[in-house]
């Protein structure tokens, strides 16, 4: 079963480095396409926007499809986005290429999720989309900084190359995955679980969270110019550092979410994450310091999302799936917002601002959190002080 599901780790693999690899790249594509960096970086927020309201309109416009069809069709116009991203020579055409890649990742992601789940015996669901997930941790850990280090000769390989890894995964859905029918949804179905205004809470705490990430990330290489230099090898080790963080945080959060109220989670990697994001003009004054920056907020981001997606599977178990979906639309969206913000930072005011923006942002999720868990009645399993349970 899990060879089956190993071109879906790919395709995850294949379209998470595609929407993430972008920050690595922008000095580079800034100059080749003769824009501004804040100019370049609306590549990643115009990827993310279209990621976000794409996701749960095309997933309930192909639901009655075949899912191996569909993924195919994805993939193909996937891998179309990126060699015309490749060879794309104005700003114009590669911000339709960055469109067109992210119209196909948000049907990848989603039906890949939903796939995997289908495929696999109820005893081996939580493994098989542990599976399909590594693919998008991979691509944080490994996927980015290699970009970025082979980006760093010519951007341009990099999109070559990522279409040429969804070319692979491609054929292997081709060759490996059975046909699989899913039931239909139509959109409303989706969105109705957003009249809860719990679920609004949670949803609105992540969207911030990720905005407040974004509006470092998406600039990372102008954050860190001080200690690289703009040089590429520089900018590569930090992500790395960034990336073996992400893996810590997210190890960390799933021990302590098994043993500790979700909401607790949450509170203290927002506590660490706001501190963190503060000290970034103070700590990227030298490669060693700038390193272990890089692992904590790695870890202290990575350590809000699990207790985020068992806040909403708690929620409303019954409609799990729907809120998942909705929830990978949010974390697009902050990311689109986030970018548009960094990039308004740089075009008005000085990159130090980058990191305590971030932070202020950040600031402001924990204090949501705060506020939307303390008001509720203790028997809701948000309430800071109970004992995670599913919500009535």
């Amino acid at each position: 079963m899990f060879k089956k599901l190993l071109p879906l780790a790919v395709a995850t693999f294949a379209v998470s480095t595609d929407s993430l690899v972008i920050a690595g790249l922008l000095p580079e594509i800034a100059k080749s396409l003769e824009v501004s960096l804040s100019a370049a970086g609306q590549l990643v927020t115009a990827f993310a926007l279209t990621y976000a309201i794409a996701a749960p309109v095309l997933g309930a416009a192909t639901s009655a499809l075949d899912r191996r069809t569909v993924l195919l069709i994805a993939m193909g116009v996937f891998v179309v986005g990126n060699v015309l991203a490749a060879v794309g020579e104005t700003y114009a055409v590669v911000l339709t290429a960055r469109i067109i890649c992210a119209l196909a990742a948000a049907l990848v992601s989603s039906i890949a999720m939903a796939t995997a789940s289908a495929l696999a015996p109820p005893e081996k669901r939580g493994r098989a989309l542990a599976l399909v997930t590594a693919g998008m941790t991979l691509a944080t850990t490994a996927g980015v900084p290699l970009g970025t280090l082979i980006g760093g000769t010519d951007w341009r390989i990099t999109m070559w190359s990522v279409a040429a890894l969804a070319v692979v995964a491609g054929v292997g859905i081709l060759v490996g995955l059975p046909r699989v029918t899913l039931p239909s949804a139509v959109l409303a179905d989706r969105l109705r679980p957003l009249r809860d205004p719990g679920v609004l809470a949670i949803l609105a705490v992540t969207l911030v969270i990720l905005t407040s990430g974004y509006v470092l990330y998406t600039y990372i290489g102008a954050a860190v110019r001080p200690v690289t230099g703009g040089e590429t090898v520089g900018l590569t080790v930090v992500l790395v550092a960034y990336g073996l963080g992400s893996i810590v945080g997210n190890v960390v959060s799933g021990f302590l979410t098994d043993r500790f109220a979700p909401v607790r989670v949450l509170l203290a990697g927002l506590v660490v994450l706001v501190t963190t994001l503060a000290l970034t003009p103070l700590v990227t004054m030298s490669m060693a310091s700038t390193l272990v920056w890089a692992v904590v907020w790695g870890a202290s981001g990575w350590l809000t999302g699990l207790p985020q997606q068992h806040r909403l599977v708690t929620r409303a178990p019954e409609a799990s799936a729907v809120l998942l979906g909705l929830n990978v639309s949010v974390l697009q969206l902050g990311i689109a917002v986030g970018g548009g913000i960094g990039g308004l930072i740089l075009q008005w005011g000085s990159v130090v601002w980058l990191g305590i923006v971030s932070a202020a942002i950040a600031a402001v999720a924990l204090l949501v959190t705060i506020a939307t868990t303390r008001t509720r009645t203790p028997s809701t399993s948000e309430a800071v002080v109970a004992a995670p349970a599913p919500a009535p």
